[in-house]
């Protein structure tokens, strides 16, 4: 493996060169939003696994090794290329409302609010996930992927700072049930950075499915496959989360978690001067990167400068005329009617540029499009603490990876622990992703038996027919759009490097209602990097954001992974960002 930098062209604007360099491979290549995470990747790799193995048995280790931010039993939406078809899958990732759900509980009980604990639960769809990948695309057994991340939880791993900080900051909230506090307050303290962190009971749920799968494998690897579905969704860990619920009040059934299924599907498209970026559905906020571009690809966007306050201006000002058709418009498709081909429409998208001023800053909250109809956004006030609160909700992580057919995965792996709980004897949660729906019978993202919310998580994936293609994506909850959208105009418009693309200073809005509950909103807060000059936020100020800093690479303006193969020379570059412990690797 060779490594090497190198400077882009930027006769508009400037930029920072790298701490880190690129890294390059002629075989494969691989980034994660944790260092060993992309190790058992690449164990996979260096076994003869194919990208979509090596994706998988990353993402499985994410969320070992990032359990406060990623979970087993939480969410994993993913896209693959398949490079012998040339096609791009969704696979959803998604779970949604058990069949007892009742909205009238969260209207009646608890104010409109959806309470931490198990009333937020919706099925558990990352096993799924994961399984129907290796299925579909992988050449592996789930056993063969899973190994490094049960030898991670049953051996453990050092405590990291960030990790460490997450927990601790989060105390209180693990405190609240036995069993999170018996994982991640030992000895009724959290863990220390450098100490050894050991998950026995996540180790012990990984490996029963492993074994199930092994007694079956006679039969080929897809019924072992099967198997290793059944222990988690009709076996001793779908009984233990079931009794659980039963226990606690809970909504979630037996027959809710043996019947779901996640969906396959062609993933969502947009061309971006010849480039082709491709997202999950509607039911994420994916598509709105997709718009975002399109309402800026007739700009140039150059002309203004790299983080100019005239690009800072335009780019803040296209995402959150993106964000206002997230609020009306996005939901689940198989509940709600989606105007799908008006919102990805360059004429739309024309329209929506004509809203920009470029001599002060637009609405707060603009409206979204009347496609064909509209309704009017709720700002619910942020509170004192969530005005004080500089980050994004901090619940999950990244993986991207090419291997040496030229196939590619992406996914957004995630679900914290500190607002459901453990299940006991599991080592693992069901996904408290119903923090991402809304208890309002009016909203298109309503709780609802069988609905699924709108996720934040979101993997990308962009084409240059014959000359690249590149998995890329963050976490940072409603600041992971921006950031890929950051990131791939650094490469795409600048010429940036991956690594100079991804440690470039970033900037996020946050005038909008958040995705998470309570859904509030911080009008006009614009978070700049402070590496920006400051003489930029002042400009910005006087067009009417109201400008905070963040300082440094911060970890809350996300961690960019990516991976980009060239098509023409076959080498494969890898980045990762360094405001969170994420690598890559490559050969």
């Amino acid at each position: 493996m060779s490594t090497t930098t190198y400077a882009p062209d930027l006769t508009a604007g400037s930029a920072p060169s790298s701490m880190r360099p690129t890294l390059a491979g002629l075989k494969h290549m691989i980034s994660a939003g944790h260092y060993l995470a992309t190790q058992a990747g690449m164990d996979v790799l260096q076994q003869g696994g194919n990208a979509i193995d090596a994706g998988v048995a990353a993402g499985i280790a994410l969320g070992v090794v990032q359990s406060d931010i990623v979970n087993v039993g939480g969410v994993a939406p993913i896209l693959v290329y398949e490079a012998k078809s040339n096609k791009v899958w969704s696979i959803s990732g998604l779970g949604y409302w058990p069949r007892a759900t009742r909205l009238e509980t969260f209207m009646q009980k608890f104010g409109g609010t959806i309470p931490a604990g198990v009333l937020r639960t919706v099925i558990p769809a990352a096993p799924d996930a994961w399984i129907t990948a290796l299925e579909r695309f992988g050449t592996m057994s789930f056993g063969e992927v899973a190994a490094g991340a049960i030898r991670l939880a049953r051996e453990g791993f050092v405590m990291y700072p960030l990790m460490a900080e997450v927990i601790a900051d989060n105390a209180k909230n693990y405190a609240r049930w036995a069993s999170s506090a018996a994982v991640y307050l030992p000895g009724g303290q959290p863990p220390v950075a450098g100490s050894i962190f050991r998950q026995a009971d996540l180790a012990a749920s990984l490996q029963y499915m492993a074994d199930e799968e092994r007694l079956c494998q006679g039969s080929g690897r897809l019924a072992g496959l099967a198997a290793a579905r059944r222990a988690f969704y009709e076996g001793d860990i779908a009984t233990a989360i079931v009794n659980y619920h039963k226990q606690e009040g809970g909504w979630l059934s037996h027959e809710d978690l043996r019947d779901f299924s996640v969906e396959v599907d062609p993933a969502l498209s947009i061309d971006f001067r010849g480039t082709q970026v491709h997202s999950c559905g509607f039911w994420c906020q994916g598509p709105s990167l997709l718009q975002m571009l399109n309402i800026l690809e007739s700009r140039d966007l150059r002309a203004l400068g790299h983080n100019s306050a005239s690009y800072i201006h335009l780019l803040t000002e296209a995402i959150k005329l993106a964000f206002a058709d997230r609020e009306v418009h996005y939901a689940d498709p198989r509940y709600a009617t989606v105007p799908q081909q008006e919102l990805l429409s360059k004429a739309y998208a024309a329209e929506r540029l004509a809203m920009i001023a470029m001599n002060h800053a637009g609405p707060d909250m603009p409206a979204a499009g009347r496609l064909p109809q509209n309704r009017a956004i709720e700002m619910r006030p942020a509170t004192a603490e969530d005005t004080a609160r500089t980050d994004p909700r901090l619940d999950t992580s990244y993986v991207a990876v090419v291997d040496k057919d030229g196939n590619a995965f992406s996914a957004t792996p995630s679900d914290g622990s500190y607002n459901t709980p453990v299940i006991p004897g599991t080592g693992l949660c069901a996904s408290g992703r119903g923090s991402q729906s809304w208890a309002d019978p009016e909203h298109p993202c309503r709780v609802g038996a069988g609905r699924r919310p709108r996720l934040t998580p979101n993997p990308s994936l962009a084409i240059r027919p014959g000359q690249y293609v590149m998995p890329f994506g963050t976490p940072g909850g409603d600041v992971q759009c921006q950031a890929m959208l950051q990131t791939f105009l650094n490469i795409e418009v600048f010429g940036m490097e991956l690594q100079q693309a991804i440690e470039a200073p970033r900037f996020a809005t946050f005038s909008f209602p958040s995705s998470f509950e309570p859904h509030n909103a911080m009008p006009g807060r614009l978070m700049i990097e402070d590496m920006v000059d400051h003489s930029v936020g002042d400009e910005l100020k006087a067009l009417g954001h109201a400008v905070q800093w963040w300082a440094g690479r911060n970890w809350r303006a996300g961690a960019m992974c990516a991976v980009k193969y060239d098509q023409q020379t076959g080498i494969r570059w890898g980045a990762a960002d360094p405001r969170r412990p994420a690598y890559a690797s490559g050969w």
